[in-house]
């Protein structure tokens, strides 16, 4: 239940493995959802494990990740591959054709669903289903019918997104820093660039943001915009549980983080991965604990950008410390993107950064 990018995951992961799978969804394609559209390398590598490929000449290719606040600034390659910009509605078409070449029947503009016992009801009829995932977005309600909305810990922001017809003008996404938002900037082609905005304040919008960012205001001036300002809330929430015995949530409806990270499309896909495991091994309750093992990375990542996001002078002590140091950057970004592990981070380098931050 859901047809976004995460429902035809988990679709695309089961057809794979022999199940009889159908996909409901409200809306009619093309589905588009306001986000950054940046496809981190461990993303990429997700969607190669699901069979789908992005042809060379979808979107665009990144290299890694800059931070900027205006006075300092620092890069980082990625290590382990290339990201890649793509529309949400390119990527949402390439899902869909590679869900149909696997045989899985999909049902839009579904209105009216709700669980029953072993199934689901649509417009008053019932269709018998052996197990039922939810992938239904932030607002799930087959996680309320399951009940399985009980939130240990929330928190909610907001994006708004649009796009310029301009050439982008670096490899890599950049993360511009303000004092009360964030602005992303992913290049999805060789002519145009996806500018989105999170922040706290639900009235703020891009053409009021831009103004506390005036290298990023000057290079958009002219640049035609192609699509309208899209808004949407990022909510980083977590659940106690993610499954009964016959429904189990993905993707956002299951738990999701910040999108400053830029990690809900590969956590979806990557979940999807690990729930087709546990049902071809009939036991849900594996896809528990794997839920749990791939949200902790990205939720601390999480956290460490949510604070320099309510601290802007911890903000601009930390950027000024990584220009300075952009070693400790490629280690961050190295784990962000799940080229290390956590215990690699954790070193004496990284601890005298720390110092040099807080001392500042």
């Amino acid at each position: 239940m859901g047809g976004g990018p995460a429902g035809l995951a988990a679709a695309i992961a089961l057809a794979r493995e022999g199940a009889d799978v159908t996909v409901l969804d409200a809306a009619i394609p093309p589905i588009d959802k306001s986000c950054g559209e940046g496809l981190m390398p461990d993303s990429m590598d997700a969607l190669g494990e699901l069979g789908v490929e992005v042809p060379p000449q979808l979107g665009f290719a990144f290299d890694g990740i800059r931070f900027t606040d205006g006075c300092s600034s620092v890069v980082a390659n990625f290590s382990n591959g290339k990201g890649r910009g793509v529309r949400r509605t390119a990527l949402h078409a390439l899902m869909v054709r590679r869900a149909e070449q696997e045989g899985v029947s999909l049902l839009w503009g579904a209105k009216q669903v709700r669980l029953e016992d072993r199934g689901v009801v649509i417009n008053g009829q019932r269709r018998q289903a052996d197990f039922v995932i939810g992938a239904d977005g932030q607002n799930s309600r087959v996680r309320a019918q399951a009940g399985l909305a009980h939130v240990v810990k929330e928190q909610k922001r907001y994006g708004f997104r649009r796009h310029y017809r301009l050439a982008p003008w670096s490899s890599w996404v950049e993360l511009h820093w303000g004092p009360n938002c964030q602005v992303y900037v992913t290049p999805v082609a060789a002519d145009e660039v996806c500018v989105a905005l999170i922040s706290h304040d639900s009235r703020l919008r891009l053409e009021q943001a831009l103004r506390s960012f005036p290298e990023l205001r000057e290079r958009l001036a002219a640049a035609p915009a192609v699509t309208p300002e899209l808004g949407a809330v990022t909510v980083s929430r977590k659940l106690r549980c993610v499954h009964t015995q016959r429904i189990a949530l993905l993707g956002d409806a299951s738990g999701s983080v910040d999108a400053i990270t830029g990690q809900g499309m590969c956590l979806a896909f990557q979940q999807a991965l690990a729930l087709s495991a546990a049902l071809k091994q009939r036991c849900v309750f594996e896809y528990q604990a794997k839920h749990s093992e791939l949200m902790r990375r990205p939720r601390l990542m999480s956290s460490l950008l949510l604070a320099l996001s309510r601290h802007h002078g911890l903000q601009r002590r930390a950027l000024a410390g990584l220009a300075r140091r952009p070693e400790v950057f490629e280690s961050l970004v190295a784990l962000h993107v799940g080229a290390s592990r956590l215990h690699d981070l954790c070193s004496w380098r990284l601890l005298q950064f720390g110092l040099d931050v807080l001392a500042a």
